[in-house]
């Protein structure tokens, strides 16, 4: 090859796999990084990095200019943009090229056709490829309504918003301008009809500089939360029951890609229905997040392919055939229940088992796992939350969903709130092993149930157990005096050790336990034998109308987070202080800070009559508005931050006092 070194412009995950093929076939790397970045093992694995001043994407990643200068410093002749921040800037590929160094992607002219979606449209629907009619924003009326607002200039669910009441328009197209200056440096939006439900289809195409043109296969991505892709596979199981659909796909595929030129390693996205009829939706001009699931069913890697390409090689005749069946899940730092709130802080512990390759194909029926995280990495509020994309391929769809799901069940996830709990109640749910998915899966199916606790009441309460007596076998392993002693020992029958523990749930479980001669009983679990019990592990005889059941439970604590696991599932606990300091306590009414962020608006005022739902004020965290409402209906009695102010987890925001809206009342 002539290119020998490759920055990639972007971080995380993205750039740890364009790292790894890059290795594999003998080619230097560059990172660049934020402040935020610093310590991202993206940066530590590369062969030279070059700071970017700064946290935020319009800061850092989003320039352009500091990342053509940094890749001339580190000595790169290429430049690979990744996935998101600067991959479909068709400005930046042209200011890649005038520098000098060679663009790892498709032409500039392919870029900027496919840039506006508006103009792609009118585009693909000349070239004969079906198309859902845009709509300008301004002629939109209620029989239009519902319709979805879309960034111009993105994807991945940032700008995108579904509108239903014709007065919310305003508001919805500023906040979806915001969302989409803010991660793609471009305000610009669009609306279309909104489908309520459907199946998001996409075919990805390889190209060559020599007239040859590859449909490689079909991804389904219909289960989406606020937009964004949740869970992928390939083949689609729509597309596997519909007769000629796949030929009919491919077809229109290859034709959008011949419309504007295109080389390099591209998606065409659709939505369909159940009949199989299907509209275009856009062409993404990169790599896409979801790529593992056709390299696994493939053979194939898409990024060697693309530096290869972008070198001048041919691509064969004809693409490989598909074979098996791939999934991938996104594992998020997010809590479905809570409106899929972004969470940050520090990974304790991230450990997926029977993981078989790393940015790479299993060599047969298992896992492969592409992360941008490892134990200690911290998730902040600048970025997008995904900590890690988990893959399964196997012979068979049910396989893979059952090797999927049993292993997120079984994964070590301390530290951080995630949407692990979800992910495996889609894999495993009739509906999902039947292949009927559409967008609307959360709301047909029931996001409560479908976001709620893998583990019982019962397992987590013997996780509480578990807890607690690894809590006092550290305690005593800890000992000056008589460490020979287990913790709580009595010679004399005397009153039971206490341990106190609180759920995600809230819910507090109140751990009474007693030794005495060796054995230990615990207050409510009548013949509940500890068979094993040391800091880290707690082997207990749990009774049954059947006999004694044996339960192992691994345990792991981090200050006053206690993380257990065992085969019940997962369970995450807070310990509780015997006593609660008077400091801690906030007023009654209070709003706190539900995740570090930007104060970026303001809804009321001091003084002012609200009701429950109100919003109070806006915050912006991982490049995505979130509104703070009131709790109730009352008076907002006080405001402590102001617009541009920096707030931790936890912080009082305001105070809608209720007391005084009864007064007044």
């Amino acid at each position: 090859m002539t290119v020998e070194t490759v920055l990639v412009a972007n971080r995380g995950e993205i750039a740890r796999r364009v790292f790894a093929t890059c290795r594999r076939m003998g080619l230097g790397t560059v990172a660049v990084y934020s402040d935020a970045d610093a310590a991202s093992p993206h940066v530590a694995e590369a062969d030279a990095a070059v700071r970017l001043p700064g946290n935020t994407p319009g800061e850092t990643y989003l320039r352009g200019d500091l990342v053509i200068e940094a890749a001339l410093a580190a000595g790169a002749d290429a430049v690979h943009p990744g996935y998101g921040f600067l991959s479909e800037n068709a400005e930046f590929a042209r200011a890649v090229e005038q520098a000098g160094l060679t663009w790892i992607g498709p032409p500039v002219a392919s870029i900027e056709q496919m840039g506006s979606k508006v103009a792609a449209k009118k585009m693909m629907d000349a070239a004969g490829v079906p198309v859902l009619a845009e709509l300008d924003p301004a002629q939109v009326t209620a029989d239009l309504l519902p319709v979805l607002i879309k960034a111009s200039a993105g994807g991945g669910g940032r700008g995108m918003r579904v509108v239903r009441e014709l007065a919310e328009l305003e508001p919805q197209l500023a906040g979806a301008r915001r969302e989409a200056q803010s991660a793609f440096g471009d305000p610009t939006v669009f609306c279309e009809r909104y489908l309520e439900t459907g199946r998001h289809i996409e075919v990805q195409v390889l190209a060559d500089t020599h007239g040859t043109v590859w449909a490689v296969g079909e991804r389904e991505c219909s289960i989406q939360r606020r937009h964004q892709k949740v869970v992928e596979e390939a083949p689609s199981p729509l597309v596997e029951r519909v007769d000629g659909m796949r030929e009919r796909l491919f077809e229109a595929a290859r034709l959008a890609a011949e419309a504007i030129g295109y080389t390099g390693a591209g998606t065409v996205e659709f939505l369909a229905d159940e009949r199989g009829d299907f509209f275009f939706l856009e062409m993404n001009t990169r790599l896409q997040v979801e790529h593992p699931v056709t390299e696994c069913t493939t053979g194939l890697d898409l990024v060697r392919w693309q530096l290869e390409i972008a070198d001048g090689a041919a691509l064969p005749a004809e693409p490989p055939a598909q074979r098996g069946h791939s999934i991938e899940v996104r594992l998020y730092a997010e809590d479905p229940a809570q409106d899929w709130q972004p969470q940050s802080g520090i990974v304790h512990r991230i450990a997926i088992p029977g993981v078989l390759a790393e940015f790479d194909l299993p060599a047969r029926s298992g896992l492969r796992l592409d992360t941008g995280v490892v134990d200690g990495s911290v998730v902040g509020v600048h970025y997008d939350p995904m900590l890690a994309k988990v893959i399964s391929v196997a012979e068979t769809r049910g396989e893979a969903a059952r090797l999927l799901a049993n292993a997120l069940q079984r994964a070590e996830l301390h530290g951080l709130v995630t949407n692990r709990d979800l992910l495996v109640r889609v894999l495993r749910h009739p509906a999902f092993l039947a292949g009927d998915t559409d967008t609307a899966f959360f709301a047909t199916h029931g996001l409560a149930a479908l976001a709620a606790p893998l583990t019982d009441a019962g397992g987590t309460e013997l996780s509480a157990v578990a807890a607690a007596l690894a809590d006092a076998a550290a305690n005593r392993a800890a000992a000056r005096a008589v460490p020979g002693l287990p913790s709580g020992w009595r010679n004399l029958p005397s009153q039971p050790a206490v341990k106190r523990f609180e759920g995600r749930d809230g819910a507090v479980h109140e751990i009474g336990y007693l030794v005495t001669r060796g054995v230990i009983a615990v207050d409510g679990h009548d013949g509940l034998e500890v068979l094993e019990a040391t800091p880290e592990r707690v082997v207990l005889a749990v009774p049954g109308e059947r006999g004694p059941v044996r339960r192992q439970f691994a345990v792991a604590r981090y200050g006053d987070l206690v993380a257990v696991d065992s085969p019940l599932g997962p369970v995450a606990l807070r310990k509780l202080p015997r006593f609660t300091d008077p400091a801690d306590l906030v007023a009654t009414g209070s709003l706190l800070a539900p995740m570090p962020g930007t104060v970026i608006r303001l809804g009321a005022e001091v003084g002012a009559a609200v009701t429950a739902g109100t919003p109070i004020l806006w915050l912006e965290a991982m490049k995505m508005e979130h509104t703070i409402a009131a709790p109730a209906d009352g008076v907002l009695s006080a405001v402590h931050v102001g617009v541009g102010d920096q707030v931790d987890v936890g912080t009082v925001l305001a105070v809608v006092d209720p007391a005084e809206s009864e007064e007044k009342a």
